[in-house]
């Protein structure tokens, strides 16, 4: 497996593999079972995979798991069609349910993945959307003071995992998923979401531990020693942390 130093952090980079047995077969780590409570970030981009490697860690290590509830969130569809109109009701509606995930997980007594993250939701997508000029100054300012109202009260997470990948890459993924209020997104609103999502990589660098893994080369479903390789890392970061406090 290749590493490559991004801002201080360690990050996986692909690595040709063959697939052999899956990964639903093999335990879970005894020593993350028996190490203390851990608080894991899956980040990224949309389609990049977080749901699918949220999905094999809770597996892997018996980890309770905060999915994110696109399906639930009744402006989505309508943000897909008219974002100007809807930007500010639908990051509105994420940041409220990211918000009740993340006090559960700081008031969980067992150890917790989430995919995707409020910081994300602040400092990538309504960011993203205001520089665009498709949320209203007034409403990013608003969302702006309560999002950094409740961030303050907040535990981040131990380890931020970040997934990135090209709009190709991206793209095809989504088609491939085929979820109907996703198949008009642009190109160009990913591309500015991937260079956002690697700004915001090399800023939290600087005060959280992030490992940063580049998809595009590679298949959450299939590439089993790809993803061993990943699991070996974030087990390893996060017995590291685990005896640092």
């Amino acid at each position: 497996m290749h590493f490559q130093k991004f801002s201080g952090t360690i990050c996986p980079l692909q690595k040709v593999v063959s697939p052999r047995s899956t990964l639903k077969t093999r335990k879970p780590h005894s020593l993350i079972i028996a190490m203390k409570k851990t608080f894991i970030a899956i980040a990224g981009n949309i389609g990049v995979g977080k749901t699918t490697l949220t999905h094999l860690l809770m597996e892997r290590f018996g980890w309770t798991g905060y999915l994110e509830k696109v399906v639930d969130n009744p402006y989505l569809a309508n943000f897909y069609e008219d974002m100007p109109r809807w930007a500010f009701q639908s990051q509105i509606f994420f940041l409220k349910e990211r918000l009740k995930d993340h006090l559960q997980i700081q008031a969980a007594k067992e150890s917790c993945i989430q995919d995707r993250t409020i910081y994300e939701d602040a400092e990538i997508f309504a960011r993203n959307l205001f520089e665009r000029k498709l949320m209203l100054p007034r409403d990013y300012q608003c969302y702006q003071d309560m999002y950094h109202s409740i961030v303050a009260l907040l535990t981040p997470p131990d380890l931020f995992v970040f997934l990135r990948a090209s709009v190709w890459t991206l793209t095809t993924r989504i088609q491939q998923r085929g979820r109907d209020y996703e198949k008009n997104i642009d190109k160009e609103y990913l591309q500015q979401l991937n260079v956002a999502y690697d700004r915001w990589a090399k800023r939290i660098a600087e005060k959280y531990s992030i490992m940063v893994v580049d998809t595009d080369h590679n298949d959450m479903n299939r590439d089993t020693d790809w993803l061993e390789d990943i699991i070996a890392v974030i087990e390893q970061k996060t017995r590291e942390k685990a005896q640092s406090t």
